[in-house]
């Protein structure tokens, strides 16, 4: 990542702009690309952003799904992309720290981007088909047992954060469940709610659960879970230290220049202030943070390695 933003030097230089100094004269609309389709927590966090963007850039930002190969066929488009500051990506962390290990994609995901926002972190919601006789973790493991090999598990797709999460389960419990990806959560949660796979490992299953369609287990990640009450932390339902950590995170190509880069991070620091918008990605199970370039490249390098040694230990292949 060839530009980083140091937050303190940028905001304090652009604190005083008003919202249509920071479009810079450029109007035309930024396509803001999310990997995977529409309905998932992705999509729906780009959504949010994208609106309030809008206004702090003073121009049109168009939410671009483009789905696919797990978030890989997205990325690659922008890692492509102009670097004129018009296409930027809402990763997830997935895309960029799980796909690049297990298939080949087009992007290095440590040259080819600069982030500029840590959109939220994210939590996952361990969710089953109510008709399973289970209703604790604890009891799905001993099911899953009995009955190596029968039950399966849904994810966004093969190398997102479900996918991780589902394998690590098995490492962590030494039980035989069969991955069952898609393209993208919403199908996903569709197939569980009408009960052709039997667990999904995903920030959107809290929608379904709190509606009473899907039964939630565990939660794993930020520490929102103030709207699923009954439900335990992954620590409290007995699998403590859970390293399978995500989020998203917006980027732009590499090669955007600085004077671009640093009017997209002032935008998206506004954005993710705004009470207003901290409540609406909250909803929907993401904890939004204000970091410098650095120190999110910091904490996806770390993320990259932990998974790297997760698939390694759990022999991921796609």
């Amino acid at each position: 990542m060839s530009v980083l933003l140091n937050r303190r030097a940028l905001i304090g230089a652009t604190a005083a702009l008003p919202f249509a100094r920071i479009a810079a004269a450029d109007a035309r609309p930024i396509s803001y690309v999310v990997p995977f389709t529409p309905g998932a927590t992705n999509d729906n966090s780009a959504r949010i952003v994208a609106s309030r963007l809008a206004e702090a850039l003073v121009t049109s930002v168009i939410v671009d799904n483009k789905a696919g190969g797990g978030g890989s066929i997205g990325a690659d488009f922008v890692a492509k992309a102009a670097a004129d500051g018009r296409t930027l990506l809402n990763a997830s962390t997935g895309n960029l720290t799980i796909v690049p290990q297990l298939i080949q994609t087009g992007y290095d995901p440590f040259r080819d981007f600069t982030p500029l926002a840590l959109i939220g972190e994210s939590r996952s919601v361990f969710a089953v088909y109510p008709a399973l006789p289970v209703s604790t973790l604890g009891e799905l493991i001993d099911y899953a047992r009995k009955h190596p090999g029968e039950l399966n598990f849904g994810s966004a797709g093969n190398g997102s954060g479900g996918h991780l999460a589902g394998e690590y389960l098995k490492l962590r419990t030494g039980i035989d469940i069969q991955h069952v990806p898609y393209r993208g959560s919403a199908p996903a949660a569709q197939d569980l709610i009408a009960g052709r796979i039997h667990l999904m490992i995903d920030p959107i299953a809290a929608t379904y659960v709190r509606s009473g369609r899907l039964r939630g287990l565990a939660v794993a990640g930020n520490d929102l879970r103030d709207d699923l009450p009954g439900v335990p932390s992954i620590a409290e339902a007995g699998l403590p230290d859970w390293e399978v950590q995500g989020g998203f995170v917006a980027v732009a190509p590499a090669a955007t220049p600085g004077p671009m880069l640093a009017r997209l991070y002032t935008a998206f620091a506004r954005v993710l202030t705004d009470e207003a918008t901290v409540r609406q990605l909250n909803s929907i199970g993401l904890a939004p943070r204000l970091l410098s370039s650095e120190q999110i490249l910091a904490r996806l390098r770390h993320e990259s390695e932990t998974n790297g040694r997760i698939i390694g230990q759990a022999k991921i292949s796609v």
